[in-house]
């Protein structure tokens, strides 16, 4: 059975790559009654604790005025506020708003997604929040211009990117974090007493304004990113990519030196195929011959049917503990997604979309893809994978940062787990393995502080919360490990919940001024929520969620073995490489295991 659908998946693939319709993601706000008595969920349809977030009511501003009115509303009647961006995909719950459930307010930018000017002198455009990253690079390449960085995925909004860190890959000029090209901004914030006959104000944070380092990433804390947002821009230039496949011998102690020479560069890493998948990525002239294009195979429109069918094999596997087999599945769609450029197309009018190396093409077109958001509507015959409209995709992502100076010694650790368990990463492999991305220290106060290294792992998450994974000990080692033996910090926008512990003491006093200048523009802490103050260790609210399995969701590290599943064999142990670890293991006999769980838990 196991075969036939790996079969399956194989064909599926091979028929998305000719596909070019899909049904756009559906709204993240429901309502009951018009605007009034609605829930708000992210793109993924689900919130690292499965909760519902029930909020009084959505507006959706068109204009900088109408977001004022909606503010001042709100102030006035002291009710808690979120914004939410059109496609909200943020994992943790940053657009659920704080206060009693169900009372509070969200405000869409969704209508506020408009260029508003460009200075062709300064190569500067400025943009309302809600333009979506596709929007702002199609407006600028129009221009004659290019955005130096964006993330790769096309369906985040400047707001809302800004305000998570999200960043391309790169240690050239400033690096690769958007935010680090902005050169000012507006804010419409709370205000404690009328302005103009408003209980809000619009701020205006230019290029030298110090609170303009808390407002470039600032979790949507201090009030509401409205119609002008500057970002500094550079003429049209092309990129040059390829792809090259070598081996891991040694891989780790490379990354330093391809970071500093290979100006867009990253890396995926497959573990258990001993696999790195470089990409060569340079900057070259605009005169280069090549109209290619990054259409990602992850991110295309994909037959609902196959979507379903591989995620019901991915169970499947899972339910009769058949890592293996996730090993055959994983190799199959690697080696489909090598032979097809990684879903580069070169457009030069051969038989198939790639047909070779190098691809080249506009900056506009090749950083950044997501193509299934655009495809015109088809009932869902197709759709991106993790559509929650159907059975498709569903997992967790964890997301963290490591200094360059330790990210050799933290690969060398992952390896020692790889090769004590060497099936244990495959399903790792379905969704691009320990991909590797580099972003320099920034002067923003949540920005990162040193020059890192960003490792994303995304991994099969059970629809049902109280059911381990196969190998659950072994990520939640590797998790445990960058976080707190390497000190690695989280993706804003990504993570469960224990990738967000002891923030406080990592970013110190940047933290610190960061908080200065939330109280400065909040005061009453309206765009606050209990999610955003346990991440930033305030108003003494806790990111830890203790209770029976909390540990298989992340949403603690476990100290008990209730925290992990012990009715289906699964125990709080030690980590086997990382020793202060605490993991839920898969034990066939307690009484051989010989380790009952004793009190020596250290809290991290």
């Amino acid at each position: 059975m196991a075969a036939t659908r790996i079969a399956l998946f194989a064909s599926g693939l091979a028929v998305l790559l000719l596909l070019v319709q899909g049904s756009p993601p559906g709204p993240v706000v429901q309502c009951q009654s018009g605007n009034t008595n609605c829930t708000v969920t992210n793109g993924y349809g689900a919130f690292p604790d499965r909760s519902t977030c029930h909020v009084a009511a959505v507006a959706y501003p068109s204009t900088e005025q109408e977001l004022l009115f909606a503010v001042s509303d709100a102030t006035a009647k002291q009710q808690h506020m979120k914004a939410v961006t059109r496609y909200s995909h943020s994992i943790p719950k940053l657009s659920c708003p704080g206060g009693p459930s169900g009372q509070g307010l969200v405000i869409s930018t969704q209508r506020l997604n408009r260029s508003v000017s460009v200075d062709m002198a300064t190569s500067r455009m400025t943009f309302e929040a809600g333009i979506t990253l596709r929007q702002l690079l199609d407006a600028a390449a129009a221009r004659g211009l290019a955005l130096p960085h964006s993330p790769y995925w096309q369906g985040v909004t400047l707001g809302g990117l800004m305000s998570t860190g999200s960043h391309g890959s790169s240690l050239f000029g400033k690096g690769s974090a958007v935010h680090e090209y902005v050169v000012g901004m507006r804010l419409v914030v709370p205000s404690p007493v009328p302005v103009n006959g408003y209980y809000a104000k619009i701020v205006n944070l230019g290029e030298d304004d110090p609170d303009l380092l808390a407002a470039k990433v600032s979790l949507g804390v201090l009030g509401v990113i409205s119609q002008q947002v500057t970002l500094q821009l550079e003429p049209m230039f092309k990129r040059s990519i390829t792809n090259r496949v070598v081996g891991d011998v040694g891989f780790e102690q490379t990354i330093s030196s391809y970071a500093v020479t290979t100006y867009y560069g990253d890396l995926i890493w497959y573990p258990s195929q001993g696999r790195v998948v470089y990409r060569d990525d340079y900057k070259v002239p605009i005169t280069t011959k090549g109209k290619g294009v990054n259409d990602h195979l992850f991110v295309r429109a994909q037959p609902t049917l196959d979507v379903a069918s591989t995620r019901a094999s991915e169970e499947l596997l899972e339910l009769t503990r058949n890592a293996v087999g996730k090993c055959v599945l994983s190799r199959s769609q690697v080696d489909t997604q090598i032979a097809n450029g990684m879903g580069l197309k070169n457009n030069d009018g051969g038989l198939s979309d790639f047909t070779g190396y190098p691809v080249i093409g506009n900056q506009s077109d090749m950083q950044s893809s997501g193509s299934c958001l655009r495809s015109a509507e088809d009932n869902l015959l197709t759709a991106c994978a993790w559509d929650p409209r159907f059975a498709g995709s569903f997992y967790h992502q964890t997301a963290i940062s490591i200094p360059f100076t330790t990210v050799a010694d933290f690969i060398a650790d992952v390896k020692k787990l790889r090769d004590a368990h060497p099936n244990a990463l495959c399903g790792t492999e379905l969704s691009l393995g320990f991909f590797m991305r580099f972003l320099r220290n920034s002067t923003a106060y949540l920005g990162k502080t040193d020059d890192v290294v960003e490792i994303d792992i995304t991994y099969y998450r059970s629809r049902d919360p109280k059911r381990p994974r196969l190998y659950e000990d072994v990520l939640e080692e590797i998790e445990q490990m960058a976080l707190f033996k390497y000190h690695g910090l989280p993706h804003w926008g990504k993570n469960r919940n224990v990738g967000f512990l002891s923030i406080k003491n990592k970013l110190g006093a940047k933290l610190d001024k960061f908080v200065s200048a939330m109280q400065k523009y909040d005061s009453k802490g309206l765009f606050s929520s209990d999610w955003t103050d346990a991440v930033l260790g305030l108003r003494g609210k806790e990111v830890v969620v203790q209770g029976d399995g909390c540990a298989l969701e992340g949403l603690c590290i476990c100290s008990t073995d209730d925290h992990c599943a012990p009715k289906q064999g699964y125990y709080c142990r030690s980590g086997q490489v990382y020793e202060q670890a605490r993991v839920c293991r898969k034990i066939k006999s307690v009484e051989a295991d010989g380790l009952p769980w004793s009190s020596s838990y250290r809290s991290h």
